[in-house]
């Protein structure tokens, strides 16, 4: 084990990180030969929890855990990583409209980016998961501007899985019959969670499920509200499969897309689909080896489909005018 691996996870106290860690650290995600250091960071009043999940992450005795690093500052955080997660966010209070949820979260991002660009690695990857995810995206990489565009992605990837669960559990087909799924636009209720280039045993989903009501009316907006759906069972919002979506995106980012195969991912826009250059949105995108994600082009959309992408595009703009104060030019 003659490499190592730096990953900076924030928000490393709450319950996405915890259902997380262990994951990062046992060689699932980066393989059995490499070690893993684990920088975390949290808020200043949340350092005493999370000295107990440094503990308990000794206590794994993982031999691939090559140690785990606690602290409130980013800079040291963010000291040499190759991976960044970026899953601390401010949560939504009563009381609250969504534009104070993105300023006071900018803020936030404002720093996580610069203090990347500081002191990150130079290959450094970074994964925003904390919400508005695509918004401090974009806030972030404004102000890491040092660090290379496609080093920067947004979570849309437990929307993918979700899209792909809801699609097999219809045709009565495993999960992994289902393939080429997007999550276009915005996490969040706007999202288009796209059926009509989705397969189903390699054969286009409408095939299967030709219940075209079912697919507008149900699939649709089951996907863009599920997360509301896990909080009013659960009681709390997802945890274990939103850390298992960021699991997941990396694991993918490392080991490529499968052939004929794409996923779900946030990147930064070159224009692709009309979408204004520079927007963080959700795209269909396959890697290879690591390499830069890349936008699936060519792919084409109803009026249904037209419509959801107007809609999203309108709300992530409404979200970039929102923050547009922290956003260097």
């Amino acid at each position: 084990m003659s490499k190592t691996v730096r990953v900076a996870v924030t928000g490393a106290a709450g319950q996405v990180a915890y259902s997380m860690l262990a994951r990062l650290a046992s060689g699932e995600v980066f393989g059995p030969d490499v070690k893993v250091r684990l920088q975390l960071l949290e808020i200043t009043p949340a350092l005493g929890a999370l000295e107990g999940v440094a503990m308990e992450l000794d206590d794994c005795g993982f031999a691939t855990l090559d140690g785990v690093d606690v602290s409130d500052d980013p800079l040291k955080a963010f000291d040499g990583v190759n991976w960044a997660l970026l899953v601390g966010a401010a949560p939504r209070k009563q009381g609250m409209e969504r534009k104070d949820l993105l300023g006071l979260n900018g803020k936030i991002f404002v720093g996580q980016g610069q203090a990347l660009a500081r002191r990150a690695a130079s290959d450094v990857r970074v994964l925003i998961v904390g919400n508005p995810c695509n918004t401090n995206c974009l806030v972030a990489y404004k102000n890491g501007k040092d660090i290379p565009h496609d080093r920067w992605s947004a979570m849309t990837r437990l929307d993918h899985n979700r899209a792909v669960s809801a699609l097999a559990k219809k045709a009565g087909v495993p999960n992994g019959a289902v393939s080429n799924v997007t999550i276009w636009g915005n996490h969040s209720n706007t999202q288009f969670p796209d059926f009509t280039n989705a397969k189903i045993g390699g054969k286009p989903a409408t095939e299967s499920i030709t219940d075209r009501a079912w697919l507008e009316a149900t699939f649709v907006p089951a996907v863009q509200t599920r997360g509301a759906a896990v909080i009013k069972a659960r009681g709390l919002s997802s945890a274990l499969s939103a850390a298992n979506g960021a699991i997941d995106h990396v694991k993918t980012w490392l080991a490529g897309t499968a052939a004929g195969d794409w996923t779900s991912s946030a990147v930064i826009s070159k224009g692709e689909y009309g979408v204004p250059a520079g927007l963080v949105f959700g795209y269909p995108c396959t890697t290879t080896n690591g390499s830069p994600w890349q936008v699936v082009e060519g792919l084409k959309h109803d009026a249904f489909g037209k419509e959801r992408l107007k809609i999203t595009l309108t709300e992530l703009l409404e979200e970039q005018d929102a923050v547009k104060e922290l956003l260097p030019s």
